[in-house]
């Protein structure tokens, strides 16, 4: 039976561009998120900051998968560091956020399939539990007792609440999404 080259080689080539089309895609979505997630602490307001950011997390756990949105995650922390957001007292902090951030989108990439709201709840409360405890830890480390009493503050119970409205968010944006396509 011979082979047909002309469907072959169109069928490779429609292959070709959807799998560009799916790259260009994803590496968008990650340009977008990771802007959205660098320009978010110049808000300077905690309650405001960190829903969006962890927003952009869970959309990039359910839309990039892991590699993509950890790599997104590490992003905010770096950016508002290096430019001068944070004062460079929480430095230290900086490593605990970042892996509270991948612990985040690997908690609710593990359970998101399950049930969403089941996944937003246990990511949040990890990340919560680990900043939490880290932050003891970094507020040792810190010289100025008032920057530790903020820094250990700012690790406890805003970082559920945060997460929490991030979730809820995410959920918006992919309700919207899913209803436009």
């Amino acid at each position: 039976m011979p082979i047909n080259i002309k469907n072959t080689e169109t069928k490779t080539i429609a292959l070709k561009r959807i799998i560009s089309r799916d790259i260009i895609s994803k590496l968008t979505l990650s340009a977008v998120l990771i802007a959205i997630g660098a320009f978010a602490p110049f808000v300077n307001q905690q309650m405001i900051t960190g829903p969006i950011v962890n927003a952009c997390l869970f959309v990039g756990a359910a839309l990039l998968g892991l590699g993509s949105s950890v790599f997104v995650g590490l992003m905010p922390s770096l950016i508002a560091l290096s430019i001068g957001l944070l004062p460079a007292a929480l430095a230290p902090m900086i490593p605990f956020i970042m892996v509270g951030n991948a612990i985040l989108i690997l908690v609710f990439s593990w359970l998101r399939k399950r049930n969403y709201w089941l996944a937003v709840i246990s990511a949040s409360i990890t990340k919560f539990a680990f900043l939490f405890s880290a932050s003891f830890i970094v507020s040792n480390l810190i010289i100025k007792k008032e920057i530790a009493v903020k820094a250990a503050s700012m690790m406890s119970w805003p970082q559920l609440a945060t997460s929490l409205l991030g979730g809820a968010i995410a959920y918006s944006i992919m309700s919207l999404r899913k209803k436009r396509e």
